[in-house]
């Protein structure tokens, strides 16, 4: 999975928060560290200086790139060192044979996405349908490093491995057990009407169907999307009219725990502010009692353990969507493994467009 995961662009820390100070990040199993020259060029650098291993997270940004606090080596935004102020005539003659381990990235969205696959194969970057266009009076807002139910601001990374996370987007009948009829209403009342589900999946992803008889007389059809191997697309959780406004990737940092970015089109004046948990608190003010009083996404998440065994597991019914996930991802490793191209990669800029089609859709 994780060469998977390298044949994308994949987000790595929001563009508004990378200033001067390098910021750690770890992400497919590396240690890295993200900064902005005075340039206002980003870069991503492996953490540990190639001259004599300390970490480049104590160096001086300037100019040209980072400078090493031990020896003053300094590296620019793609790893080449342009400066050894203790040696004759500042390195010349060795620094050109010098490069610190780097990865390219891009600003969009409002985010730095890096590819940290083979040169060979680097793709277009893929534009999605519900973050172009942005109009006079909207916005792209940028939640992360942590965008899930049921945290806040006060972790920074999910303690559970990606997958039992990202599947969990497209679980419609927890959203009636967990989120509206088990302890509280996590969202709307409305969930807790069981659903009539509908799932299916193609080449670049899938997705489910929810339908609810409201008790005012209105249908609702809730769609979900995912695609391969990380993105996906939930529709607003107070059940709003119309097509889903958001994207957001489940970024592994290891094997057992990952982040997760979001971006959102909104009206201008949109603030996103901590929502509370249970009355009165927000999650992270909550004690252990009220933790397992009132469970939502990441007890249960993290409760199947760093990496659920999935061998343990009875599937039944309603696990469509699961089986659907797993077996899409299993299908782009064949494919990856004979050599092929996973799907959702495109080399050309015009190929390289996604349509979102998530949403609450309502009628009579």
């Amino acid at each position: 999975m994780g060469e998977l995961m390298r044949r994308y662009w994949q987000p790595v820390a929001i563009s508004a928060q990378v200033k001067e100070d390098p910021i750690k990040v770890k992400v497919l199993g590396e240690d890295l560290i993200v900064f902005r020259d005075k340039k206002d060029r980003p870069g991503l650098l492996h953490n540990r200086c190639c001259h004599r291993g300390t970490t480049l997270y104590y160096g001086r940004v300037e100019d040209e790139g980072i400078r090493c606090c031990y020896h003053g080596w300094m590296f620019d935004v793609e790893g080449r060192c342009v400066d050894m102020p203790c040696e004759a005539d500042n390195g010349v003659g060795i620094r050109e044979k010098v490069r610190q381990p780097w990865y390219e990235v891009q600003e969009r969205y409002g985010l730095i996405f890096a590819y940290m696959g083979p040169p060979e194969k680097r793709p277009a970057f893929t534009r999605w349908s519900n973050l172009e266009d942005v109009q006079e009076g909207q916005k792209l807002l940028q939640v992360g490093p942590v965008f899930a139910s049921g945290a806040d601001r006060s972790v920074d990374y999910i303690d559970c491995n990606w997958l039992q996370h990202w599947e969990n987007t497209l679980d419609p009948f927890h959203v009636q057990v967990l989120h509206a009829t088990f302890s509280t209403v996590q969202f709307v009342e409305e969930f807790g009407i069981m659903p009539t589900v509908d799932w299916g999946s193609d080449e670049l992803g899938a997705h489910y169907v929810a339908y609810r008889d409201l008790e005012d007389g209105r249908k609702v059809d809730r769609v979900t999307c995912v695609w391969w191997p990380n993105t996906r697309s939930v529709p607003s959780v107070e059940l709003k009219p119309g097509p889903g406004h958001n994207l957001s990737w489940v970024v592994p940092q290891d094997d057992e725990t990952c982040r997760s970015f979001a971006v959102f089109k909104v009206p201008e004046d949109f603030e996103m502010e901590g929502a509370e948990a249970i009355p009165g608190k927000k999650w992270s003010e909550m004690t252990e009692e009220e933790h397992r009083r009132y469970p939502g996404d990441w007890e249960a998440q993290s409760g199947q353990g760093p990496i659920s065994l999935h061998s343990e597991e009875h599937l039944a019914g309603s696990d469509g969507a699961i089986r659907l996930i797993r077996a899409g991802l299993r299908d782009q490793l064949k494919t990856l493994e004979n050599g092929g191209d996973p799907a959702g990669v495109f080399f050309d800029d015009k190929d390289a467009y996604m349509e979102v089609t998530s949403g609450n859709f309502f009628h009579d």
